[in-house]
Order: structure tokens, then sequence, then C-alpha cells
């Protein structure tokens, strides 16, 4: 059994930074990690993702050079930094386990967060 718990979403101004972060609690060891968003009236979109070892990291096109995923496998928690926000960003972001290697589809991913709101305004 494994619990995500998001963290550190708000409001912030566009070019501003946040991290947001996800603690996992249970059977963490082994599952890759992804994060995930979604605003109102839009589908969920697949944002970026780590390994289990934390050495390999991908992202969807439109975050790449401003957001970074790690995690840090002693807290058994992953994070998502999040610079040169636009207000496009603006949705909910969960995070969310996997077995399946570099997968960007939700139907991969099992064990899902409450999600954290990330606002950007312009």
């Amino acid at each position: 059994q494994v619990q995500l718990v998001e963290s550190g979403g708000g409001l912030v101004q566009a070019g501003g930074s946040l991290r947001i972060s996800c603690a996992a609690s249970g059977t963490f060891s082994k599952y890759h990690m992804g994060w995930f968003r979604q605003a109102p009236g839009k589908e969920r979109e697949f944002v970026a993702a780590v390994t289990w070892s934390g050495g390999t990291t991908y992202y969807v096109d439109s975050v790449k050079g401003r957001f970074t995923v790690s995690r840090d496998k002693r807290e058994n928690t992953v994070y998502l930094q999040m610079n040169s926000l636009k207000p496009e960003d603006t949705a909910v972001y969960y995070c969310a386990t996997t077995r399946a290697y570099s997968s960007r589809w939700h139907g991969d991913y099992g064990y899902w967060g409450q999600g954290t709101q990330v606002t950007v305004s312009s």
C-alpha cells in the first residue's frame, strides 16, 4: 500500500517559481514517480517523471528547461521545481507511482495523491 501527499502549491506571478513536494508512505522503493496536471475543462496532462533510482528524468516539451523533477530516497519524497512559470501552467498538480519505465500514460500509474493547486497570475 502506498499513500502520496502533495504540498507546496499556491499563487505566484508569471515568471516566478514554486517547488511542490510529494511525500510517500508505505512501499515506495522501485516505483517510478510521475507528475501530472489538470486544468478545469482540460484533459489530464503528463508533466514530468523520475525513475526510482533518480538517475533518469523526462518531461513534456512545454516545461523542458523550466521544470526539474527529483527525488530524495532517504526522505521518500519527490519534488517538482517550477521556474519561469506561465499562466498556462495553472492547474492541479498530482504525483503518482508506476512500475512502467518512461511511461507518460496515466493508465500506467497506480497510486495517486490528492493534488495541489498551482495558480499563475499574469
